[in-house]
């Protein structure tokens, strides 16, 4: 019998929690939940952790910093909560290793829904699933979600991040539009803005760029979208 998932949601507001631990709960899954940050890292080492619901505004280390912190040690997905649902503040919580956001109010339904769209491309939901993956010097293993560099390092992938590269490296030295990128990395159910995928951009170069700032392996072809460059082989 397949494990439920385990969901940690971590909000300062009461009725939010209760409201989402109902409702993920009579949806099969394993819900903790948190009032703020305090107890997520050791949440995470007590428990199979597989997707987290953070919200921003947290008291003391607000949502931002957490996640930054999150991404040091873990690739667990996150969907951020926000109130303030300004272009800006879902910038900023991609920026610090998000993968997908949702303004309050919600409806649970949604939040479910990208739940699942977040949680399929954190399991590599491709037919590329168990290869390895070889450009510029990097191996990307599909199956375990790995990026690895010439000296044998693991990289971590936010799934984000994950499904982003995998769009580039099926699609090697073709230029991608925002648009495509966004059906190839994101899914048609998750409903974003395409400046998104700039940050998602960016957050990949600082990876696998020797210097993100002038790109050689996803370079931008302007006006038009990106170009993944290096030629992509099978291990």
């Amino acid at each position: 019998m397949e494990k439920p998932l385990h969901v940690l949601v971590v909000d300062d507001n009461r009725e939010i929690r209760e409201l989402l631990a109902r409702y993920l709960r009579g949806q099969g899954m394993t819900v903790t939940t948190l009032g703020d940050g305090r107890g997520l890292f050791v949440a995470l080492e007590a428990n199979a952790i597989d997707l987290i619901v953070l919200d921003l505004m947290l008291p003391g280390a607000g949502g931002v910093a957490l996640c930054r912190r999150l991404r040091q040690k873990s690739a667990v997905p996150v969907i951020m909560l926000t109130a303030l649902g300004e272009y800006g503040d879902r910038i900023t919580g991609l920026d610090a290793g998000a993968d997908d956001y949702l303004t309050k109010p919600f409806d649970p339904g949604e939040l479910l829904a990208r739940m699942r769209a977040v949680l399929r491309r954190a399991r590599g939901g491709t037919t590329e699933q168990g290869r390895i993956l070889v450009f510029a010097g990097w191996r990307l293993h599909v199956d375990r979600r790995e990026l690895v560099d010439a000296g044998g390092t693991i990289e971590p992938l936010s799934a984000g991040e994950f499904a982003l590269l995998m769009a580039f490296v099926q699609n090697p030295q073709r230029i991608l539009d925002r648009e495509k990128l966004l059906d190839l990395a994101r899914g048609a159910t998750t409903q974003i803005f395409d400046r998104s995928i700039d940050t998602q951009v960016m957050r990949l170069r600082r990876k696998i760029e020797a210097d993100p700032k002038s790109p050689e392996i996803i370079k931008t072809v302007w006006g038009s979208g990106y170009l993944f460059t290096p030629e992509v082989t099978r291990a």
